[in-house]
């Protein structure tokens, strides 16, 4: 795991105390993200632990830890080039008559997506405190793609697809925004249906 360089001000030579102080607040910010985001799920020998325990799920889930730090990352606010939005939106009635694997299918697939949009902006060439970032956020996306690919679903396989047609955005504010709309929604609802599971073994 790489490690942030503690010397090195996020906002540029000559800051005051209180600039320091939030420099500090920053940094702090960025290495809590790296080693939460940087903990790769063991879902393949433990593939029940992230189905039965929500403390554990809402752990992994770190959205709102990103968002704190994207403040002090200028250079995320407004994006040179557009990426693509996971699909988020949840029409209970149809998503309920889904099978489990078609259920997995939408997700990964969304997972994918954000994947490739994180990816897309690595290619940016930002300054350190957006690659950090990035790289949190490339992992965490990961995390979430082992556990739901390596659930233990009955039924026969689906290949991931979209629910919808994806937008675009220049925001990571947005990006963030509807990944843990898909975290809150679409992922939480297969592992709360898959609860049944936990008291079977």
């Amino acid at each position: 795991m790489g490690h942030f360089p503690l010397g090195r001000s996020l906002n540029g030579p000559g800051v005051d105390s209180s600039g320091a102080a939030k420099q500090g607040m920053a940094v702090s910010r960025l290495l809590l993200l790296c080693m939460v985001a940087t903990e790769v799920w063991d879902a393949e020998t433990k593939p029940k632990d992230f189905v039965c325990n929500r403390a554990a799920r809402r752990a992994l889930n770190i959205v709102m830890e990103m968002e704190g730090a994207l403040g002090d990352c200028s250079h995320l606010r407004t994006l040179s080039s557009p990426v693509q939005l996971p699909c988020p939106a949840l029409h209970v009635a149809s998503w309920e008559n889904k099978s489990r694997q078609e259920k997995r299918g939408d997700i990964v697939a969304s997972l994918k997506v954000l994947v490739e949009s994180v990816k897309v902006l690595q290619s940016l060439n930002l300054p350190t405190c957006g690659s950090s970032l990035l790289r949190r956020l490339e992992t965490n996306v990961n995390n979430y793609l082992l556990v739901v690919t390596r659930l233990r679903l009955s039924g026969p396989a689906v290949e991931p697809a979209l629910s919808c047609v994806p937008r675009s955005t220049r925001s990571v504010s947005t990006l963030l925004l509807k990944y843990n709309q898909l975290l809150t929604g679409k992922v939480e609802m297969l592992m709360v249906d898959l609860e049944d599971t936990c008291t079977s073994q």
